[in-house]
């Protein structure tokens, strides 16, 4: 083999070797076919996708069926055909799937293949599922509403007691 042709395939594993590294600290990756969008279109979702903590990478579908081998992603080799865009979240699990789903919707070009979601391949219905899922602010909050309503209960049963004592006659 001349050294030509052993430098390509460095380069090849390299860049599979990142791909694994971004499965492997995501918390979700939404597979996407993106032929169609305009140039606008694509700015808009990346605007969007980035200001969410996520990233959006455009990436050879066969480094990316490499990768999910490597990883342990089976059954991903079939949406990884096609101009195939990957986004891919560290952190909130329910942005890539929400965000992706939202632009699906307003752009008929747009069209969800597949993922994967803690560490589980994940299907397009799975995937839809996620998207209607509140964003984590949202999640918080509605924790937070949760966790004050014990406390709320009894303010409320205290503030009663209070006054059915104010009522009582004096002796």
């Amino acid at each position: 083999m001349n050294q030509m042709s052993e430098a390509i395939l460095a380069q090849k594993a390299a860049a599979v070797d990142k791909i694994v590294k971004q499965f492997e600290a995501a918390t979700s990756a939404v597979v996407v076919n993106y032929r169609g969008l305009t140039v606008d279109e694509v700015t808009e979702l990346r605007k969007e996708l980035r200001e969410s903590g996520v990233k959006m990478e455009v990436l050879k579908n066969t480094y990316l069926r490499r990768a999910a081998d490597i990883s342990g992603y089976e059954g991903l080799d079939d949406i990884f055909k096609g101009p195939t865009a990957i986004a891919f979240s560290d952190e909130d699990a329910v942005a890539p799937a929400r965000i992706m789903a939202k632009y699906a919707d307003k752009f008929d070009a747009l069209e969800i293949k597949g993922g994967f979601i803690e560490g589980k391949v994940a299907t397009l219905d799975q995937i839809l599922e996620l998207a209607k899922l509140p964003d984590r602010d949202g999640m918080l909050s509605m924790l937070l509403s949760v966790l004050q309503a014990p406390v709320r209960n009894v303010a409320y049963a205290v503030k009663a007691v209070a006054e059915a004592k104010d009522e009582e006659p004096a002796a």
